[in-house]
């Protein structure tokens, strides 16, 4: 008779939490380093919001003036404990956003990690078609 209040009190704590990402700061600059190509404490993370369903929207900006547009979905509480912390975080996705103080780099170039042209100084026909070469 006494297990039912806290069983829905129980109940009650698990769905509030459930929604809210359990990555910590830490984690979410590791992969948003792996992202962007740079280490951590190379940028700052601001603008951090969260979405239901552990969605994190949030933008970053290097110490060379550009800036990137990032999300990740994170781990809920509730996955966490369904799963028995076996659901990983997803990775970083990051886009460069254009007409940052930089203006004459390509930052496109610089969220993808490549150069124009490849190691061998050739232009292909996708490098010609991005209008890279």
């Amino acid at each position: 008779m006494h297990l039912r209040p806290i069983a829905s009190i129980v109940t009650a704590v698990a769905l509030l939490t459930g929604c809210a990402s359990t990555i910590d700061q830490d984690g979410l600059e590791k992969r948003t380093a792996q992202a962007i190509g740079r280490t951590v404490g190379q940028f700052t993370i601001t603008d951090r919001s969260e979405e239901t369903g552990g969605r994190i929207n949030y933008t970053v900006n290097t110490r060379e003036g550009l800036a990137y547009r990032c999300y990740l979905y994170g781990v809920t509480g509730l996955q966490k404990a369904m799963t028995f912390g076996q659901t990983p975080h997803s990775d970083a996705i990051c886009t460069a956003m254009v007409g940052g103080q930089n203006r004459g780099t390509n930052q496109g170039s610089a969220a993808s990690g490549q150069r124009g042209r490849s190691a061998g100084g050739e232009c292909n026909a996708l490098l010609r078609a991005a209008g890279r070469c």
